[in-house]
């Protein structure tokens, strides 16, 4: 058994932009996946990987999984090119308790479709409108640390209707320069394990260098990490106190 305490965190992206649009590169030179996984690393309480959709089974292999507790997915350009097994494989284990946060454009992304089983459908434009996002749930564990709000000066605006279920928890709500408002942090549950979806983050500004958004994302990594791991096999149990005999059994058993 393990004597590795740490939460054992992947950082997975599309890694993409950054390598198509010159706008992206010189924000995120090492990748907006690396830019997302540095702060974790400053927390000594934090095993931090990264994973790209261009490596093998998308880095995603039953292997690193097994020892992944919390998941953070970035996708955009290229949801439709995740496999359908790999998205099964991360279903999967988030259903065993393996903590998921989704960013931004991830909404749209297979997995948090399968797992919310909406639309995920949104209002958006890019126009550098100012996200100002209001802490609506000050005592949640991801809101710690942060005042009643914070602002991000340019980022891509979200606006309702969001097509999700209800959240479990709404932890923050973005109101954006043209006047709409957006959940824009929520949780649920699935099965064991927790999911949080976190709205900023477009990338063609430097959403993931701001050091409050760098804060939601640390604290969700540990409000996401597993209590415990059980897996599905819905098993024939046999009955703890004696059961009357069943005069239709003999039948059954000749069918």
């Amino acid at each position: 058994m393990s004597t590795d305490q740490r939460i054992h965190v992947t950082v997975w992206g599309e890694f993409r932009h950054e390598k198509q649009n010159p706008q992206v590169a010189a924000l995120y030179p090492q990748g907006m996946h690396e830019a997302i996984a540095a702060p974790l690393r400053a927390d000594a309480g934090l095993a931090v990987r990264t994973a790209t959709l261009d490596e093998p089974e998308h880095g995603l292999s039953a292997a690193v999984l097994d020892q992944t507790d919390v998941l953070t997915w970035w996708g955009h350009l290229a949801h439709a090119e995740v496999r359908d097994e790999v998205i099964a494989r991360v279903r999967t284990r988030v259903l065993e308790g393996m903590g998921l946060i989704v960013l931004h454009s991830a909404h749209y992304s297979k997995i948090f479709r399968a797992l919310m089983g909406d639309t995920c459908s949104l209002k958006w434009r890019e126009a550098n409108d100012k996200e100002r996002l209001w802490n609506v749930c000050p005592s949640h564990p991801i809101a710690a640390g942060l005042g009643d709000y914070f602002e991000l000066p340019t980022e891509e605006m979200y606006g309702e209707p969001f097509g999700i279920p209800t959240p479990d928890e709404l932890v923050f709500i973005s109101w954006f320069t043209g006047g709409e408002v957006f959940r824009s942090g929520a949780t649920w549950r699935r099965g064991h394990g927790r999911i949080f979806y976190f709205r900023p983050g477009h990338e063609t500004y430097p959403t993931y260098h701001d050091q409050n958004v760098q804060r939601v994302i640390h604290n969700a990594v540990h409000w996401a990490r597993p209590s415990v791991r059980i897996r599905d096999d819905a098993p024939n149990v046999k009955a703890l106190e004696s059961l009357p005999a069943d005069p239709d059994a003999a039948r059954r058993h000749e069918h």
